[in-house]
């Protein structure tokens, strides 16, 4: 359950060790409810979001901003995107399923889209 769900944005990623349990269906549903645009899938073991804009120019510039922070923060989403589109999933691969980390990053990735076109990250 997550420990200080209203900051998950200002949280940091930690190191995943393998052998960790994965999120439970339940852990997992208490952490999307607080990133409520993103979508449990494959039985609860990864999130996907999908993100629109007006061109190319702007989905692709959201997806730089998304891999800058996902550099900093040493989890990596898997991402597709072109003209007026990015979709967005997060596992924690290590552990075959959701860590924590993955809401984290989903909180990160909402405040850069609520950025708006100029995306400030």
């Amino acid at each position: 359950m997550p420990d200080d769900p209203a900051d998950l944005a200002t949280r940091s990623c930690t190191p995943c060790k393998g052998g960790e349990p994965p999120l439970g269906p339940e852990e997992a549903e208490a952490y999307r409810a607080e990133t409520p645009e993103w979508s449990l899938r494959d039985e609860a073991r990864r999130i996907e979001r999908s993100f629109r804009f007006k061109n190319f120019q702007q989905a692709f510039a959201f997806v730089e901003h998304v891999a800058q922070i996902a550099e900093a923060e040493g989890h990596h989403p898997d991402i597709s995107f072109g003209w007026g589109y990015a979709l967005v999933a997060l596992q924690t691969k290590k552990i075959k399923g959701l860590h924590a980390n993955d809401f984290v990053m989903a909180a990160k990735i909402d405040r850069i889209a609520a950025a708006g076109p100029n995306m400030a990250a």
